[in-house]
Formats: structure tokens, sequence, C-alpha cells
């Protein structure tokens, strides 16, 4: 039995959609891909590929995207008004939907999205504020415009589900906290399913065989903790904003800081919707800082080929922050560590970044080919260490598209 799963990602200012024909139990092909961008900065772009090859690049959707759901509209319009993809010649021809989630909440694996799912997820949009709402608005748009489809919620915290209790508690009092939900969840946990997998291939062993320190560097970025293929520890926590710096994240800070920042921080904003409630405070630290707050910029490829003072800052004080988590997990890992991995946007393209790391890292026996290093990643997983160091250094080009239409073709419970 053949069907057509669609993997939709949808992030602050961004939604990104990948088309798979798919058979119970193997692992899916990809048909196409397409994403609006820029839905912060208007006007939107659009890009589309269709068996690798570019068929729509940068083309401008002259202001019609202004939310994630309007994006999921003409991306889907896209694939099906494609006469060159008859696997996808209309909406009764896709099975199975597949959303990332941000914040799953205590869930431990991808759920069937039920009318108690859809609400259960729903009472977690203040803890995931710049992505979950945005995400089951286009949950809502499936079920009302494919009716057909099954939709399923793939969530970023649930890889996380293994880290033990002393590692994932909060020193606070034990009963608000269990009250209220108040741990440490983690994220980036389907980019995580996948380098975890393809890593260890590349290593000649099984996922479960495998220790690892991955980093998933983006305009959001964390770093994980891998041990026997599962999630040890990472640095991202109750929220995404927990841990490394991002674009306009602050990542961790003392947390009396926005007290002292303004003067309004308990107040809601006035961003704050009936559906979603964001204080001043959140707001600040989530969408007024990182990056952009030192710089004026989001794009990391333009402050790491800089030297002006400021670029420079933000780009010593993420290399710090990055090796400050690696060498904390090490110690945790008792040194048993397989390889440290790249991935994300940042992780896969910035060289420059990556030779900063490891040389800071070298101590650990940490090493790094210059010449490889330097090289586009032409492969899904590469080794770019330096011959006969004690421990690998990889770069991944992670894909959670993949991993959700994978998840959701192995599942008979998502099947039809």
């Amino acid at each position: 039995m053949k069907t057509i799963i669609l993997s939709v990602n949808a992030g602050s200012s961004s939604v990104k959609v990948s088309a798979y024909s798919a058979e119970r139990g193997a692992s899916p092909t990809q048909l196409a891909e397409c994403q609006v961008n820029g839905l912060t900065a208007l006007p939107p772009i659009l890009d589309y590929s269709r068996d690798g090859k570019p068929v729509i690049k940068g083309q401008k959707v002259d202001g019609k995207a202004v939310n994630q759901r309007d994006a999921f509209s003409i991306l889907l319009k896209t694939l099906i008004e494609d006469d060159e993809l008859p696997q996808v010649g209309g909406k009764d021809d896709i099975g199975i939907i597949c959303h990332r989630i941000v914040h799953g909440g205590d869930y431990t694996k991808p759920q069937l999205i039920t009318e108690d799912t859809y609400y259960h997820l729903e009472e977690l949009n203040d803890l995931a504020p710049l992505h979950n709402a945005n995400s089951l608005g286009i949950v809502q748009a499936c079920i009302r415009d494919l009716p057909e489809a099954r939709n399923v919620a793939c969530f970023d915290s649930h890889f996380h589900s293994t880290i033990p209790p002393h590692i994932r508690t909060y020193p606070i009092n034990p009963e608000i906290a269990r009250s209220n939900k108040l741990r440490k969840y983690g994220f980036h946990g389907i980019s995580y399913a996948f380098i975890t997998r393809e890593s260890a291939s590349l290593l000649g062993k099984r996922p479960d065989e495998v220790n690892l320190i991955a980093l998933h560097l983006g305009s959001g970025a964390s770093a994980c903790a891998i041990k026997g293929g599962k999630s040890w520890d990472t640095s991202m926590g109750l929220t995404p904003l927990a841990g490394l710096p991002g674009a306009t994240r602050s990542g961790s800070v003392d947390p009396s800081l926005v007290f002292h920042y303004a003067s309004d921080v308990g107040k809601l904003s006035p961003a704050s919707t009936k559906e979603l409630h964001i204080s001043r405070a959140e707001e600040i630290l989530n969408k007024e800082s990182g990056w952009k707050a030192l710089t004026g910029t989001t794009n990391f490829g333009t402050i790491a080929a800089s030297d002006e003072p400021a670029m420079r800052l933000a780009f010593d004080l993420f290399v710090d922050r990055i090796c400050g988590f690696v060498g904390s997990y090490y110690v945790s890992l008792q040194g048993r560590v397989d390889a440290l991995v790249f991935a994300g946007g940042i992780g896969e393209k910035s060289g420059r970044l990556r030779r900063a790391v490891v040389e800071q890292l070298e101590c650990l026996g940490f090493g790094l080919d210059g010449e490889t290093n330097r090289k586009k990643l032409e492969g899904v997983v590469e080794d770019i260490s330096r011959a006969n160091v004690k421990h690998k250094v990889l770069v991944c080009a992670t894909d959670e598209q993949f991993e959700m239409a994978r998840a959701c073709a192995e599942d008979d419970e998502f099947w039809p």
C-alpha cells in the first residue's frame, strides 16, 4: 500500500513542506520540497524543488502570505498544480500529514491528532510562544481542507523523554513543579534523532551503541549529550529559550536580569492574543535579544565574515557558550564520546565557526582537518576530523522533514 506523506515544518518566520511517496514499514522517498521564507519581512519568498532540482527560486509572493496558514495554503497549491508531479494531483492523494510540534509536554512518541490531542497541545502554546501556535494553526487548516488525511504530531521534545530525573528536575518546590509541569523538556529532538541514526551509520555502529555530543546550530541553537543513542542532557529546558543564544533569543541568562532590563516585564505584551499570552519578559528574551540585539543582524554568515567589533563579540560569545556545553557534556559522558557532530544551517555551513570551536576543544582530544573543513558538505554526514585524533568531528545535513516522514511510514498506527 502506497500513500503520499506531507511533512510540515512551521517556524516563526517560515513554513517548509516536503512531499514523500511512502509504503507501510519502508523508508519514504522524497518527491518535492517547497518553502515560504520571510513571513516577518514582507514580501515572503517562495522556493520549490522537485526530484532535488530547483523549479521555483526566490519568487516573491506579493505579500499574500502574512501568516503560517497562508503560507501553507500557497505551498499546498504549488504541489497540487505542478503537472510534473502527478503523484500529488489533488488533495485526496495525500494520506498522512506529519506536523513538527515544538513542545509536546510529556508525550514520548508521535501522536495521531484527535480532538483530545489537539486540546492538550493547545494548552502547551505558552511554553513555545514562537512555534506551537503557528503549527496548530496549520493543523486546523489541514483538518478543515484535507479531511481524508490523517494528521500526526511529531514533537521536538519527545526524543528527550529519556533524560534522567536528576538532570531534568529543577530545584524548586516539587509539588508546584509537578502540578505546573515545570521541568527540562528539551527541543530539536527530531533533528537529534536523525543525527544519531546517520552518525551511527557512518561510524559503523548501531544507533544504541553511540555516544555523541551533537550541536544543532541555526537561528535557534542547542546542544545535546547522546548516550547509547538516547538523549542524556540538552541545553534547552522548559522552553526553547534556555541554553545557547540564537538569532533573537538570549539563551540562558541570570533569571533576575529581565527585571533590571525593563519595569513592565511582567505585563502582557501587545503581541498577545486570545490564543497566546506572551509577557513582555518573554518577548524581550525571545524576540529582542541574541545576535540581533548585539549586531543588528540575524544573519550569522554576515557575523562570521566580519571583524567589526560588535560582530566579533557575537561570534566569540557564541563559540564560548558552545564550548561550555561541550565541556560539560564531555564530563557527564565520562569522556566516552564517539564524535562531536555539527548540524543545522550554521553547523553545516560555517567552517569558521567549526574551526573556532574545535580549536578550543583540542584539549579534549578533538581535531579538525583544515582542508576538509573548508569544503562544502556533499553527503548526508561527513567526517572532517584530523587523522589519528581521539574523538571524531562530523558534519551532518540534518533533515527533520525526512525524520518525521520516516517515523510515520514505519508506524502502523498512522496508516488507515
